[in-house]
């Protein structure tokens, strides 16, 4: 009699398990990397879990950074192409000294892309890793 109380408590507690993951509360080894824009123009490169939540939680956090130089290295090279570099950086190392965890407002999600292996940001962000 126990053993198929136990029985009905397991299969409910899998069901639960499987419904917030489906819903998307939950995140089984969250392993791809995904691109989120923001409505402000900011797009954040990482690793999303809880995607249906109210504030989905992004980890593993990159960001292109441009930078502009005034004076370009070659006067026979148009500037827009002598004068920008991007750059992939990791977040954590700004002024205020953020943790590499961003809650984000569902509201300002515009959309999320899912990045594929060789995608070049991915191999930027391998890359940096094999670095540290």
């Amino acid at each position: 009699m126990w053993q198929s109380k136990w029985l009905w408590i397991a299969v409910l507690v899998l069901l639960l398990v499987l419904i917030l993951w489906w819903a998307g509360y939950l995140a089984f080894g969250a392993s791809r990397y995904q691109a989120v824009f923001l409505s402000n123009n900011q797009v954040y490169f990482g690793k999303l879990s809880s995607p249906k939540s109210d504030y989905p939680v992004l980890r593993d956090i990159f960001y292109l950074q441009v930078t502009q130089t005034l004076q370009p290295q070659d006067p026979n090279v148009s500037p827009p192409a002598s004068g920008q570099q991007i750059q992939l950086v990791k977040l954590g190392n700004e002024l205020h000294g953020p943790i590499d965890e961003m809650k984000i407002n569902k509201d300002q999600i515009l959309f999320i892309e899912d990045l594929k292996p060789d995608s070049q940001v991915v191999k930027a962000i391998e890359a940096f890793k094999t670095q540290q």
